[in-house]
């Protein structure tokens, strides 16, 4: 009697659980189809990916000026 007692109380908690879960679920991608179509949002992302191709190409750059003219001539690996 106790483990259908068990059972009965799992099975209703699992769900009520997936329920909940589901509307949350759905919750957020309600806010996120939200989102995304805001042209608010859209302009920071926008920001926000030129500033990082920015870093990006400061980063590229300063390596290739600190490589230059530090060649090993094709000898491979010169550490001694």
């Amino acid at each position: 009697m106790a483990k259908l007692s068990f059972l009965a109380g799992f099975g209703a908690g699992y769900v009520l659980g997936a329920k909940a879960g589901r509307e949350r679920y759905e919750q957020i991608r309600r806010a996120y189809a939200h989102a995304k179509d805001d042209p608010r949002l859209q302009s920071v992302a926008g920001m926000a990916q030129a500033q990082a191709d920015a870093a990006v190409q400061s980063v590229k750059s300063s390596l290739g000026q600190g490589n230059s003219g530090q060649g090993n001539n094709g000898q491979g690996n010169t550490r001694r």
